[in-house]
């Protein structure tokens, strides 16, 4: 295996495998639950947020943006280190490496693609913004505007997709993809956020719960979750 700078900082212990570099965040336990989905290979090193440690040279080295996840997998093309940051760029490489979690028909691979580009675009963010301002003290800063506004975008999405899982299928009907595991964490989320108060009248998108809790009880979404976390945090 090849030197990248970001051994140096979080030296691999199993250099044949799929190296991960991560935090369970809604963006990294989609990535951990693909890897358990698809049974690769892979050793995780946690990159503690909390700590400032996406911002170390060696990390910025594999994701300039300082974001997490990423990954390195040895065996790229021409056995080269293949470095990967974005998660959905990542979900899309280990499908494809794995054969699974995508279908292989090129119609529906397409129409899955786009889903996982919905979630990218839409759902991490304005489900990440709903969740920042209903985490602020109101008492502190003028925060109803802000809020209002990501409430009702968070709600307009969980429609969208809750008419996409009418009939009681995944997002692309009977099979399982990276259109769920990207969606699954953000939708545990804000589960999480409006626990006490519900905000978002999730009760009342039926098809999302009962997709949320057949996709949550997978073994490969319970132990993704566990992946690179901090206990406590």
């Amino acid at each position: 295996m090849k030197h990248h700078p970001v051994f140096d900082k979080w030296p691999p212990k199993h250099r044949d495998r799929i190296q991960l570099y991560s935090i369970a965040s809604p963006n990294g336990i989609k990535v951990a639950m693909a890897l358990k989905e698809t049974g690769l290979p892979y050793e995780p090193h946690l990159v503690n947020l909390f700590e400032k440690e996406q911002f170390a040279p060696e990390f910025v080295a594999l994701s300039p943006n300082s974001k997490i996840p990423a990954i390195i997998d040895p065996d790229g093309p021409g056995g080269e280190l293949l470095p990967i940051m974005e998660s959905g760029a990542i979900l899309l490489h280990l499908a494809d490496k794995s054969g699974r979690l995508l279908p292989r028909d090129p119609l529906a691979r397409s129409e899955c693609i786009q889903w996982l580009f919905f979630q990218a675009a839409h759902i991490g963010p304005m489900f990440g913004q709903f969740e920042h301002f209903y985490r602020l003290d109101e008492n502190e800063v003028d925060i109803s505007y802000p809020r209002e506004r990501y409430r009702k975008e968070a709600m307009r999405l969980l429609q969208v997709l809750d008419t996409r899982l009418d009939g009681g299928g995944n997002i692309m009907g009977d099979d399982y993809t990276i259109a769920d595991i990207a969606t699954l964490p953000w939708v545990r989320n804000v589960k999480r956020e409006c626990a006490e108060v519900d905000h978002l009248d999730l009760a009342s998108f039926g098809n999302v719960n009962a997709w949320f809790d057949r996709s949550m009880a997978r073994p490969a979404s319970q132990a993704g979750m566990k992946v690179c976390d901090i206990p406590g945090a």
